[in-house]
């Protein structure tokens, strides 16, 4: 089953999942609980099959919505604005708990309340963000789960290569407004050791990052990083279609940018993540504290590989490469 299509299937269970019964043995609460959840894009697809994992995963942990939960969304649609925004909306509504997508979206939550329990996905370091106190002992009232490791940064170089081995130059694209900064010193430490060359793709906005990245793709052997960050995620529709027309090779930090028909990812799997994160919202519902509940690293990353991209961009992905890849799209 395609990514697209196991994601169709994902949400229609999702919207279905309201008449399951209960887990048996389940807690059945005298109230009604609010879950409130701050998420980017309304329409996006990933979006909604990442709300129906969180969803499914809940029901079967006993929270059903209309009988003793309440679902309340809010979507930055990547502004860190809206997020502080919403962030007091969910908190003025009274939430139970709080499923914040992202580190920005997180740090907003962090900076809006003290005491509403907050589960949050996709965060990358969330002590040096001043979310937690630390991983194994979050304190105060948030907790998750992170998506990467400073190594990483050095596995997409190696990639990048291992796909384009003419490279010798990447332009690593973040917004430095929102991107976890982490990242971009690993990524430098890493390169010389691998005779790349980097370029810093600083952009706040799509017009700036249409710009730079016709700027670097002047020059030949160039290939596109990009890193995990609420702005590209939001953006990534532009910055595949970018990649395409100036027939730069990109790597990608998840799956469903392949998905959208970018080259190559090498990440978490995401639906799991949000799977993961509803037993944490069960926890919390059940009265536990988040800043005794361990902040959790992922425990597998995916190769995903897009044969069209690549015959598009005139390379020959070599076969030890497909051998490792966990999914092929074709």
């Amino acid at each position: 089953m395609s990514d697209i299509r196991r994601r169709e299937f994902i949400i229609r269970l999702g919207a279905a999942g309201a008449a399951w019964p209960l887990a048996a043995g389940a807690q059945q609460p005298d109230r009604v609980r609010r879950v409130g959840v701050l998420m980017g894009i309304a329409d996006d697809f990933e979006g909604q099959a990442r709300i129906a994992v969180f969803r499914q995963a809940l029901q079967a942990l006993g929270w059903s919505e209309g009988r003793n939960v309440q679902f309340i969304y809010r979507w930055s649609g990547g502004d860190v604005a809206h997020a502080r925004q919403f962030a007091k909306e969910l908190v003025d509504l009274r939430s139970d708990v709080i499923l914040a997508n992202s580190t920005p979206i997180a740090v907003a939550v962090r900076k809006t309340t003290r005491t509403t329990p907050t589960v949050f996905v996709q965060v990358s370091d969330p002590v040096t963000a001043g979310v937690v106190q630390s991983l194994a002992r979050p304190g105060g009232n948030l907790t998750g789960f992170t998506n990467f490791e400073p190594s990483m940064a050095r596995k997409w170089l190696e990639l990048v290569k291992a796909i384009a081995p003419n490279i010798t130059r990447v332009a690593y694209l973040f917004n430095p407004n929102t991107a976890p900064l982490l990242y971009v010193s690993a990524v430098e430490t890493a390169a010389p050791s691998l005779s790349i060359k980097l370029f810093a793709a600083k952009v706040r906005n799509t017009d700036e990052m249409e710009g730079v990245i016709e700027q670097f793709a002047r020059e030949p052997d160039g290939a596109l990083l990009v890193m995990p960050d609420l702005f590209t995620a939001t953006n990534r529709q532009s910055i595949i279609a970018l990649a395409a027309k100036h027939r730069l090779p990109a790597l990608y930090p998840f799956r469903y940018f392949i998905a959208s028909g970018g080259l190559m990812s090498y990440g978490t799997e995401t639906l799991e993540t949000y799977r993961q994160a509803a037993s944490y919202v069960a926890r919390v519902l059940k009265g536990e504290n988040p800043g005794d509940l361990p902040v959790q690293a992922p425990s597998k990353y995916e190769l995903v590989i897009n044969l069209k991209t690549a015959k598009a961009l005139g390379l020959d992905v070599p076969p030890t490469l497909l051998a490792r890849a966990d999914e092929v799209i074709e």
